[in-house]
């Protein structure tokens, strides 16, 4: 997909919207009137999406084992009257 490209006068009156579009879409470009063309992109976050804080249950790792033997418990009991 061709990214938008914007005067340098749009983007100046439309700068959030264009933040906004950057976003969506990844980039967008600004040209001024001599011709040059600059690129506005989101800054890469470090780390991965995938990194999300853990919180504290107080469960116990053996009162987990014991809740994933029981889901099988449950699971082979329907399959077994399936």
């Amino acid at each position: 997909m061709m990214s938008a490209v914007y005067t340098y006068t749009e983007a100046r009156q439309n700068l959030a919207s264009l933040l906004d579009r950057a976003i969506r879409e990844g980039v967008v470009r600004v040209k001024r009137k001599d011709g040059q063309t600059f690129v506005i992109r989101p800054e890469q976050q470090p780390g991965s999406p995938l990194d999300v804080e853990g919180i504290d249950l107080n469960i116990t790792t053996s009162e987990i084992v014991q809740f994933i033997q029981e889901g099988r418990r449950v699971y082979e009991m329907t399959e077994d009257g399936a």
